[in-house]
């Protein structure tokens, strides 16, 4: 088995016109994966207006720093160092953008 690694990413919200009552949620908190093994992690909106949402990763002593942006009209394609392992896309049915790793690293490993 590979080396275990605990990932917690940030999620920011930014919709059109945001207004108090737009929510976002991340409802599984710390992941605890392998290296080698691909991980989801969940993250839920609320919103009246379209959603725009972004995933942030923030490495220990650092600022976060955007991975990828996502709204229901586009795939959100990744920023370049990012492109190749990861992935979300707005499910507007059940109100959520999950985020997918794949291949973990050790290197994943943020808050």
């Amino acid at each position: 088995m590979g080396i275990g690694m605990k990932i917690s990413l940030i999620i920011c919200a930014c919709c059109f016109e945001c207004r108090a009552e737009d929510t976002v949620t991340q409802p599984t908190g710390d992941v605890i994966a392998f290296e080698g093994q691909s991980v989801t992690l969940g993250c839920n909106y609320k919103t009246s207006n379209t959603p725009f949402l972004f995933w942030y990763i923030q490495y220990p002593n650092g600022f976060p720093k955007c991975m990828l942006s996502q709204n229901i009209y586009n795939t959100g394609d990744p920023n370049a160092e990012f492109k190749d392992r990861f992935h979300a896309q707005v499910n507007q049915s059940s109100s959520s953008v999950p985020l997918t790793i794949q291949k973990m690293q050790l290197s994943d490993s943020a808050v």
